[in-house]
């Protein structure tokens, strides 16, 4: 069966050369005022809280798996049967396509229960810029309701006061994940989180899992902290704060089971050691899942156009959507005029994100929507892809999305995005979540 990286959507094979090629930004047009009820309010006083699970067992054994994307020539290839884990990549088939060693991590660290939410990017964006000027493309058109309103989750207010210049496009957005990011916005946001104040960590335990809630006044400050933003390949700078995970450290909280269960103590889903999860049903106005207590579940589309590469034995359906019933019949009918030509866009996005933690299956450490929903922006820098011939830095994604298949969920679907030079203005469904390693 052939595999395809995340970045390999439904009906945008062909996007790929022109994401990585580059995208222009925009400045921020959309004056309409925002309607957000009490229930959606972003935070006061640029405060925020963050859930995290503890994900311990240091010094828990790695494992090799097969990566979908590395061909010689830079292609997709076809993978061996069974779930692609190998305790050693020894063991492992030779490449093409190579090996990669994940999932070891020798010290204890939180990572966010739930990925990081519109509402919470919204705080941050009037916390950090709040004159509405946008030096830092952390808001672009394509974020706004009136540009897509099938997607455009943060609307934009030129005329607002201060520090009120961005609110959530609707109040069925708060809880969604944020959609729109890229390894710059994300490691801004880490630093705005990290350069703040903890007012409170409060411990808790729900189903067995250990977690810690943290209520964090954001700084202004976003271009150093846990990450040097005037260098392009940076990684974190310190061992305590508030950070992008590694690459160890999302597939050890999303696949390592400290039971022992799966294949060499890892699930080949974040869902469950070796089947993939039910697709979910959202309400068609809100984007809440109606089907909570099939599980396992996670928000993916089972229906991929490309029918030879539904993985055997996966559930069919429909692909989870919604749009805000305020939006009105442009949902369908309404496209950014940038994206590229040629595009079947019906078919090209078809799928949307649910509200996150509906889904309730968990990981092995109790994290939620690490599979499906939005790709995740991870830390590490990844080797230039073959098939390339420009420098970038690149940096891993996982998790896959609402609209691609089950197996952009396994723990091998690993894809690659240049950190500098981003998939945001064609690709609606990338998001991020924090994790804290020391003590903050």
């Amino acid at each position: 069966m052939k595999r395809f990286q995340w970045l390999a959507l439904a009906g945008l094979s062909a996007v790929l050369a022109f994401a990585v090629a580059g995208c222009g930004s925009s400045s921020s047009t959309d004056s309409t005022e925002a309607k957000i009820s009490n229930s959606s309010a972003v935070g006061k006083q640029g405060i925020v809280k963050f859930e995290m699970a503890t994900v311990g067992d240091p010094g828990n054994p790695s494992v090799g798996v097969i990566q979908t994307f590395g061909g010689p020539k830079g292609e997709f290839v076809d993978l061996p049967k069974g779930t692609g884990i190998y305790k050693k990549c020894s063991e492992a088939p030779k490449a093409p396509p190579e090996c990669l060693t994940v999932g070891g991590v020798n010290y204890s660290y939180g990572i966010a229960k739930v990925p990081t939410t519109v509402s919470q990017y919204v705080t941050f964006l009037n916390t950090v810029d709040p004159n509405g000027k946008n030096p830092h493309d952390l808001y672009n058109d394509d974020m706004s309701p009136t540009v897509w309103p099938k997607y455009g989750s943060i609307r934009y207010s030129p005329e607002a006061g201060r520090s009120q210049h961005y609110a959530v496009a609707y109040p069925e957005w708060a809880d969604k994940p944020f959609n729109w990011g890229d390894f710059r916005r994300s490691a801004r946001f880490a630093n705005s989180v990290s350069n703040g104040k903890v007012l409170s960590s409060t411990p808790s335990m729900s189903g067995g899992f250990k977690y810690v809630t943290y209520t964090v006044r954001l700084s202004p400050k976003t271009e150093r902290g846990v990450y040097d933003l005037s260098n392009p390949a940076t990684t974190r700078t310190g061992s305590t704060g508030f950070v992008l995970p590694s690459n160890d450290e999302w597939v050890k909280a999303a696949y390592y089971d400290p039971k022992h269960g799966g294949t060499d103590s890892y699930w080949a889903y974040p869902t469950g050691p070796f089947n993939p999860p039910h697709p979910s049903k959202l309400n068609p106005k809100n984007g809440n899942v109606i089907n909570g207590s099939e599980q396992p579940l996670s928000t993916y589309n089972p229906h991929d156009p490309n029918s030879e590469l539904i993985t055997s034995g996966s559930p069919r359906g429909a692909a989870p959507t919604w749009c805000p019933s305020q939006a009105g019949p442009t949902c369908k009918k309404v496209f950014p005029a940038d994206l590229p030509q040629g595009l079947d866009l019906p078919n090209s996005y078809m799928a949307n994100v649910s509200t996150v933690g509906q889904t309730r299956t968990p990981s092995p450490w109790g994290t939620l929507d690490q599979g499906g929903n939005v790709v995740e922006i991870l830390e590490t820098l990844a080797p230039q892809p073959p098939g390339y011939n420009f420098l970038r830095n690149w940096r891993y994604y996982h998790g896959g999305v609402a609209n691609a298949p089950a197996y952009q969920m396994e723990i091998s679907a690993f894809g690659y995005n240049p950190g500098d030079q981003a998939l945001e203005r064609i690709y609606p469904w990338e998001g991020f979540r924090l994790a804290v390693i020391g003590t903050p």
